[in-house]
């Protein structure tokens, strides 16, 4: 962070110095000399601040990741700079006062330039406080006891044993105020409580093992995603998927699912409402929908949740094509565990669809992080097993909206002869397959179609019993697909390996990498201790790498543990729900501004999403509109194929 702050310090320093060489001639009046003083020791303030910061980047930038010796001076000149801000929190201090004194009669508009000063002042000390408040470490010394194996040799040691939980209950702590600090503007309640928990202790069970600071992933990813790109260049066996001819019946059987999709997709992607809408017609979405805000909202058609001005509804109309006696239920109502949905008919393929709402607010993301597992127990079904928390929770409440409520029972007396398909996008995806399972045996025709759901959704036995009635879909190298505790955990270890044996500065990765991501070029090949090491070597760990990570974490120990105990570990494997179609770019382009690009599907199974690629489009490949773009080329050429 020493760099922005330097870059930040050095253009607020030339402000400051042009504003008072603008006013130099305009502190004559009453209470002049007072602003003037002000100007001339925050200048001086300043300048010493960004010698300080210059000195802390140029420090920062010897040495390598894993060889922090030259580094070693850094701690004095953090607290140098520590230091430094008590001076300008007393000197802002003294601005506001100055500034507010009533005896100052100078010019409006130095008073204002004056006033402008001491408001970015705060505004950089309140976010300094807040960013010391959020990353901080209190534990200090006591992360090296609770990382040591030592301590898990000396737990027969009532002593040891108390004070590793202590570390760890701390640890939960520090990570619980963070979220709540956070997540600050959302009313919290009993649920709230629990999610913070929850996911406080799945980030201290993460980031338990490791030393490693922001720019150093960074730096990680950047060496992760150009290995990649070398290795993707390189001759490799063909991809571990479904192989078969064009004229098989698995080709006619992915053609219609294809089709299928396309046409659903539609309606996962109007379940976000009017962001979704506005977002892919940015020029052209408030005109329309200006036209339906002050129409009334439909009565035939049961709505929860407030819409202000209609707009969510009147998006969902635009997206779908359908008319306003087409929908059922509609509910805008947005809790933690409890997110939007809508009931709607489709008469085009005469269907009953109930279409959830993938991530969209902070308490969505909540919803997203409650990671724990639990077992999903279905009555009449075998294949019990382990599903996502979170997201199971806030398939229970639509599963209870749909059946207590009878709003299926509803749909289905005004259209006995249709067939139940559940959609959804993201977050969506990963509901609708868990509420497809609760359904399953009160609607044996069910379908469901889950547009990029969460990797870490289902249980092996879970998934494939699914895969009689679920299908997914997955573009490219979508992040969010790939999501899951032991996928994180071999990133992390594949971060921390490659990092600690590369043996350039961190600045030239950083910036060799921005290079790269943005103009491409060929990937850097940066020697590292790696290099010239034996295969069998290579398998063990190096002195750089264990600086970085002393073992590995709670939750990676569950995972291999797994199979020794008879208890379910908080974190195993879990799987992408039912029948993969993944979809790629056939001339996969690399770089984000790319035309006409053309896809190509195939039946792909769990095997392939069990690794994290780095890759620019990891984000993008996740957004509804590129998952409806690409299904759309894909059944548009399907289709001109046929008339051909």
């Amino acid at each position: 962070p020493g760099r922005p702050q330097a870059l930040l310090s050095l253009r607020r320093w030339m402000g400051i110095l042009a504003l008072y060489a603008v006013h130099k001639g305009r502190f004559s009046c009453p209470g002049g000399g007072l602003l003037h003083s002000y100007l001339l020791v925050l200048l001086l303030l300043l300048a010493s601040i960004i010698c300080a910061l210059s000195a802390l980047v140029y420090v920062s930038m010897q040495g390598t990741i894993s060889n922090p010796g030259p580094r070693k001076s850094l701690p004095k000149l953090l607290y140098t700079r520590l230091f430094l801000y008590l001076p300008e929190f007393i000197w802002a201090v003294v601005g506001a006062v100055w500034v507010s004194d009533s005896s100052v009669r100078c010019e409006k508009t130095v008073i204002n330039a004056i006033i402008g000063t001491v408001i970015a002042s705060w505004v950089i000390i309140i976010f300094t406080i807040i960013g010391v408040v959020i990353v901080f470490d209190p534990l200090g010394g006591k992360k090296t006891f609770y990382l040591t194996d030592s301590v898990h040799r000396n737990l027969e040691s009532s002593q040891s044993g108390q004070l590793l939980y202590n570390v760890k209950n701390t640890a939960t702590r520090v990570w619980e105020k963070r979220i709540r600090l956070l997540c600050c503007c959302i009313v919290q309640d009993d649920d709230h409580r629990v999610a913070f928990t929850s996911i406080a202790e799945l980030f201290r069970a993460y980031f338990s093992d490791t030393d490693l600071v922001p720019s150093d992933i960074a730096a990680g990813l950047i060496l992760l995603h150009q290995e990649q790109d070398k290795m993707e260049s390189c001759p490799k066996e063909p991809e571990e998927v479904l192989c078969h001819s064009p004229s098989s019946p698995v080709t006619e059987d992915l053609d219609v699912e294809l089709e299928n999709a396309a046409h659903y997709m539609l309606f996962a992607a109007a379940a976000y409402g009017w962001p979704y809408y506005v977002y892919t017609n940015p020029f052209t979405a408030l005109c329309k929908l200006n036209g339906d805000c002050c129409r009334s909202r439909p009565t035939d058609s049961d709505t929860t949740g407030s819409d202000h001005h209609n707009f969510h509804f009147g998006s969902i109309l635009k997206i779908t094509g359908l008319q306003y006696r087409d929908f059922i239920h509609i509910s805008f109502h947005n809790k933690i565990y409890e997110i939007p949905f809508f009931v709607a008919l489709d008469h085009k393929k005469e269907a009953i669809v109930v279409a959830v709402r993938g991530t969209l607010s902070f308490e969505d993301i909540l919803t997203d992080l409650s990671a724990d597992c639990e077992d999903l127990t279905l009555e009449d079904v075998l294949e019990n097993g382990f599903v996502h928390k979170g997201i199971t929770q806030a398939a229970n409440y639509i599963y209870r909206k749909l059946i207590n409520d009878g709003i299926l029972n509803q749909a289905f007396t005004i259209a006995p002869e249709y067939k139940l398909v559940i959609v959804g996008h993201s977050l969506g995806g990963g509901t609708a397959s868990i509420l497809a399972i609760m359904l399953r045996n009160s609607f044996p025709t069910l379908k469901c179609y889950a547009f990029s759901p969460p990797g870490g959704l289902l249980s092996k036995s879970l998934a494939d019993y699914t895969k009689h009635f679920i299908v997914s879909v997955i573009v490219g190298k979508d992040l969010v697909a790939r999501l899951s505790m032991p996928n994180m955990e071999d990133l992390k270890r594949r971060i921390v390996r490659i990092v600690a044996n590369c043996n350039k500065p961190k600045y030239r990765i950083l910036l060799r990498g921005c290079w790269y991501e943005v103009f491409g070029g060929d990937p850097d090949n940066f020697p590292t201790e790696l290099d010239g090491r034996s295969q069998d070597a290579l398998t063990q760990p190096l002195l750089a790498e264990e600086s970085l990570m002393v073992h590995r974490s709670p939750s990676y120990n569950a995972l291999e543990d797994e199979a020794h105990s008879s208890s379910p570990p908080q974190y195993p494997h879990l799987y992408l729900p039912g029948k993969i179609i993944h979809i790629v770019e056939e001339s996969s382009s690399r770089r984000l501004c790319s035309s006409d690009i053309k896809y190509t599907a195939r039946w792909s199974n769990e095997a392939v999403f069990s690794s994290i690629l780095i890759s620019p489009k990891m984000i993008t490949d996740h957004m509804p509109d590129v998952v409806l773009k690409a299904l759309n080329s894909l059944s548009q050429e399907h289709g001109s194929c046929i008339s051909c």
